[in-house]
């Protein structure tokens, strides 16, 4: 029997951003179905979320709206996609240099612990700037981070391409 040992020492190795965009645009419409999910069992207003990332970039007045309106839909959609895409290029960098893909397990247990960080970031970092994301802090939210990172993660070493690495 063969044992192999895999070093995830840095080597100049570029990640397969193509692969990467994919893996942030999937891992992030799981995170928004994590999101509706959450909010239909908590049985609150289901557009509350969409309103608060649309906020982001139409300004904090839509706070102020309630019900659906098609261009705060399109508006989250919007931001949360770019946001998923950008996290998952960046976990990507670090995935590719250090060799993080080299096993399914690996993959998702450093998407999680991206996960947590991004957390962090997003709910005690950036409530600085978007307050009203403050008051999402809690489970739900960690575990559904700790998802997109771990999901995102795992679909990049799925899609990744040899040739790319």
């Amino acid at each position: 029997m063969e044992l192999r040992m895999h070093s995830h020492r840095w080597v100049a190795r570029q990640g397969d951003w193509t692969a990467a965009a994919i893996a942030g645009f999937g891992a992030g419409g799981i995170l928004m179905l994590l999101e509706l999910a959450y909010t239909a069992i908590r049985g609150g207003d289901p557009w509350l979320i969409s309103r608060m990332v649309a906020a982001m970039v139409m300004g904090w007045e839509v706070l102020e709206t309630s019900g659906y309106s098609l261009s705060i839909v399109i508006a989250a959609l919007v931001v949360h996609y770019i946001l998923g895409i950008t996290f998952a290029l960046m976990l990507a960098a670090i995935i590719a240099p250090f060799q993080l893909d080299s096993s399914n397990g690996m993959v998702i247990m450093t998407g999680a612990a991206f996960g947590v960080l991004l957390y962090v970031l997003n709910f005690y970092g950036m409530s600085g700037a978007f307050s009203w994301f403050a008051d999402l802090r809690g489970w739900p939210a960690f575990i559904g981070h700790i998802a997109f990172g771990a999901c995102a993660a795992w679909f990049y070493r799925l899609l990744e391409r040899p040739d790319k690495t």
